[in-house]
């Protein structure tokens, strides 16, 4: 499960002199936000993220880190992240993207949604000056990395889009020192903020909450419309894409459903692009309702395989055969996997070693 909280391991701190003696600190960051626009009479209009949030002098947009301060839109929390880890990179989930491989994990406090099933609602829903804060700027997290070989930084937990800034730098000044970074969203930013961003990625998992619109506006409070448009902008532009899709009992399960989103993505985005199915538990403000029962999380896999998809997986089932991946061609075992432990790998560079089928992502 993804931290919820500041989440710092004794060895990791410990482990690289100099490097990691990071202080927590109360106070936020003045940094000008970018994407934003002066209105007449005062007050700005933000042009990050669909909400266009109108912001009056000392007010903050939505998502609860983004400032007008005198007609300057400032963001709250560069270089403050609440938390911080080292993961797998297969607990993003990214399956295609260097498996066995570690990311440096971090997020700030905010997001521009709400989700009612949130897992990291401690900090997603909070403002920055309620959570514990590290003082780690963009040029310590790479030196971090290079330290400890650790190839990729996840901007995650909560939702990078609105940490925008501290993610952008970081990951440019990571490109230049050959750190990869990768981006965990819900997908929910404009056009022109999304082009400028990829050319400083490696991959992206987005989180496709639904593939209906009154789930977006009744479960997740934001639009759906926008993450499909963006999801095929990211396609278009040739950077590595992976899809989640949280399944929730009684609220986006049905097999009409299953086949819609199968539909939509095999025709905007391709068959070849990966997609998780990942399991619900009860929590934030949807604890009334049960897991996810594994047979549900199945009949949406044998859907989707039925529409043509070729790499489905099942997330939150530990041990089930759908957690690995298979030769689409030749039915070959490929990366199996347990949990985010890597079993065995049968790739030779891209291709099956079975049928030298090219498997799609950056291995």
């Amino acid at each position: 499960m993804a931290a919820s909280h500041t989440e710092l391991l004794p060895e990791f701190m410990c482990g690289v002199e100099n490097a990691c003696a990071f202080d927590f600190t109360k106070q936020l960051s003045t940094v000008e936000a970018r994407y934003y626009r002066k209105l007449e009479g005062g007050g700005i209009e933000c042009e990050l993220c669909p909400r266009h949030c109108r912001v009056t002098d000392l007010e903050r947009g939505y998502c609860g880190v983004r400032e007008n301060r005198g007609d300057t839109y400032i963001t709250l929390v560069y270089g403050l992240p609440c938390a911080f880890n080292i993961d797998p990179i297969e607990k993003k989930p990214l399956y295609h993207f260097y498996p066995g491989t570690a990311a440096l994990s971090l997020a700030t406090a905010g997001c521009n949604v709400n989700c009612k099933f949130c897992q990291n609602w401690e900090i997603s829903q909070s403002r920055p000056e309620q959570t514990d804060n590290l003082d780690i700027p963009p040029a310590s997290l790479v030196d971090v990395c290079k330290s400890r070989r650790i190839p990729t930084i996840a901007y995650t937990y909560s939702e990078p889009i609105i940490y925008y800034e501290y993610m952008y730098d970081t990951a440019e000044l990571g490109q230049k020192n050959g750190i990869k970074s990768v981006m965990i969203t819900g997908g929910y930013i404009e056009e022109k903020p999304l082009a400028d961003l990829i050319r400083q990625l490696d991959a992206i998992k987005v989180d496709l909450k639904s593939i209906r619109e009154d789930y977006y506006r009744d479960i997740v409070g934001g639009e759906l419309k926008p993450v499909l448009d963006r999801l095929i902008q990211m396609k278009t532009a040739g950077i590595w894409l992976e899809l989640v899709y949280l399944v929730v009992p009684t609220l986006n399960d049905t097999d009409a459903e299953f086949r819609d989103l199968a539909r939509w993505i095999k025709k905007y985005l391709g068959v070849d692009t990966p997609i998780h199915f990942s399991r619900f538990h009860p929590q934030y403000l949807l604890r009334h309702l049960p897991a996810t029962p594994q047979r549900t999380l199945e009949r949406a896999l044998g859907i989707c395989k039925a529409e043509g998809l070729q790499f489905v997986y099942l997330g939150n089932v530990p041990g089930h055969h759908a957690e690995s991946t298979y030769c689409p061609k030749c039915g070959q075992i490929l990366i199996q996997r347990r949990g985010y432990r890597i079993v065995q790998n049968n790739l030779n560079g891209n291709r099956c070693n079975e049928c030298n089928r090219e498997i799609p992502g950056r291995f």
